[in-house]
């Protein structure tokens, strides 16, 4: 697969927040945009998924299918790209060899160091005489979307305490619970999911489960570390959204929500790419994601038939008005809305 021959580090960091800055300055927020029927984005000959800043950059372009090959994949189905068609970037890390300096011991001499690099591809709406056989048949949804919310949740490992004491949402990491507003206050199901994914988002930086810097540190609101956070739990509850057929809505009439992300981006060009990386990590600890090998598996762990989960007759008890309504009165200084 041919890459550019020499973008540096800023270049590729640079050429991406350009792209997400693009689509907010048209009033679109990439990670907010729906592909539940689109499917995720994936590579067509492999079947890879795309990860990290690549999902949202792919995502967000609309097509009806998200399926993708590179130029030179194109070729060797027999296919060609319509004419005037442009390619998107798609970036990875590649490790780097460097030397060191003699003084060193041996096994010392040679250090890896990760560089950001970026290729291109088409969709396959772009492309011509792909073989039919190639393209997947797209396969109407199923599920029911609450059913699977209720599945992520109760699979992920280490899940936190999640109660409905309050009628606020926060994850408390002092003590490691979530705080969620009682499920029929809420304007739609749909919204309630999104609402506890975000605080879920949250929660996979404690200690115990991703050790994530920008809440393990503490911050102020505002901060960077406070952005950053954010922005890790908005795009990943977006994904999550996604993932359990939730359709995402579409942001209207929020130019200072807009904006205020295009001021951040612009005065940092590394922001969008490791936020979403930190994103990826975090869903994939909660969907029980393996990386073995650069190899994407996801678990397949079911429930007992018949059996209800912890986590539902918990859920089923705040319904019903029986769980204790006691709350402490102090709360550490990390509680994230």
């Amino acid at each position: 697969m041919k890459t550019n021959k020499s973008p540096s580090l800023s270049d590729v960091y640079t050429i991406i927040t350009n792209r997400i800055i693009e689509h907010l300055e048209k009033g679109v927020v990439p990670w907010r945009q729906p592909w539940t029927d689109a499917g995720l984005p994936k590579n067509l000959i492999t079947g890879k998924p795309y990860r990290g800043i690549n999902v949202w950059l792919l995502a967000s372009l609309n097509y009806s299918q998200n399926y993708f090959l590179s130029f030179k994949q194109v070729q060797d189905i027999g296919a060609t790209v319509k004419k005037g068609e442009k390619s998107q970037e798609v970036v990875f890390w590649k490790w780097i060899e460097k030397e060191t300096s003699d003084m060193v011991v041996e096994e010392e001499k040679q250090k890896k160091i990760p560089m950001l690099r970026y290729y291109r591809v088409f969709n396959i709406a772009q492309c011509e005489g792909i073989p039919k056989e190639k393209i997947p048949v797209v396969v109407e949804r199923k599920n029911n979307p609450i059913e699977r919310c209720e599945k992520i949740l109760e699979e992920m490992p280490l899940r936190p305490k999640i109660q409905h004491l309050e009628q606020k949402a926060y994850y408390r990491k002092s003590d490691d619970v979530i705080n969620m507003p009682r499920m029929e206050t809420f304007d739609s199901i749909e919204n309630y999911y999104g609402t506890l994914f975000h605080e879920v988002l949250h929660s996979t930086g404690h200690a115990q489960r991703l050790n994530r810097r920008e809440l393990i540190r503490g911050f102020r609101f505002a901060s960077e570390d406070y952005a950053i956070e954010e922005l890790t739990a908005e795009m990943g509850a977006s994904y999550l959204k996604s993932y359990s057929g939730i359709p995402i809505e579409k942001l209207e009439n929020n130019a200072a929500y807009i904006q205020s992300w295009l001021e951040r981006l612009k005065k940092d060009k590394k922001c969008i790419v490791y936020a979403s990386s930190q994103a990826q990590k975090a869903t994939d600890y909660i969907l029980n994601v393996r990386i073995e090998e650069k190899e994407v598996e996801l678990a397949d762990q079911t429930l007992e038939e018949g059996k209800p989960s912890d986590r539902r007759a918990k859920l089923q008890a705040t319904r019903e008005g029986k769980q204790d309504k006691s709350i402490e009165e102090e709360r550490s200084n990390a509680i994230l809305p």
